[in-house]
């Protein structure tokens, strides 16, 4: 852990190619990416905490220096105790900024060392959110576009079980 490292938080509820993009981008500007799986007990998952690792860990394991770790709790106490400095948050849409830029304040003021970076979404990626994938999931719809064919079997698995 050190100033060269950054964490990329998010609740990967699946894990899609948009989250892949921003963590292959981070990593070519940090040492270490720490992609932190959150559980917010005010947030309603299809999966559970283990199984989104799962998915993150799948479908990460071949970008080096990438570690997944989870957390409950405040963000920035997680940061501290990492002595992680650098925060990478990924942006799809204006919509996307005023939530990010609230919580980038209030993390700043929590956490004045920290440096926030927002990424842009990839064009490719700009239109899609987990929650659009588990809804055409839930109709059978194709998802490949999107997501890994490990984690399209976890969407089938649960969504479409009998």
């Amino acid at each position: 852990m050190g100033i060269r490292d950054a964490a990329y938080p998010g609740s990967f509820d699946p894990i899609t190619f948009g989250h892949v993009n921003i963590v292959k981008r981070s990593i070519e500007r940090f040492d270490n990416l720490y992609v932190v799986v959150v559980n917010n007990p005010n947030k309603k998952y299809l999966f559970s905490l283990q199984e989104r690792i799962e998915m993150v860990k799948k479908d990460l394991e071949d970008i080096p220096n990438v570690i997944v770790e989870s957390f409950d709790g405040l963000l920035v106490n997680y940061l501290k105790e990492k002595k992680i400095y650098n925060l990478i948050r990924g942006l799809r849409a204006v919509s996307d900024y005023e939530y990010e830029l609230q919580m980038a304040n209030a993390n700043h003021m929590l956490f004045p060392q920290l440096e926030i970076f927002f990424l842009m979404a990839d064009t490719d990626f700009s239109y899609i959110s987990s929650s659009m994938i588990k809804e055409i999931a839930s109709y059978n719809g194709d998802v490949s576009k999107w997501v890994s064919k490990f984690v399209e079997l976890k969407l089938k698995e649960k969504l479409l079980k009998k």
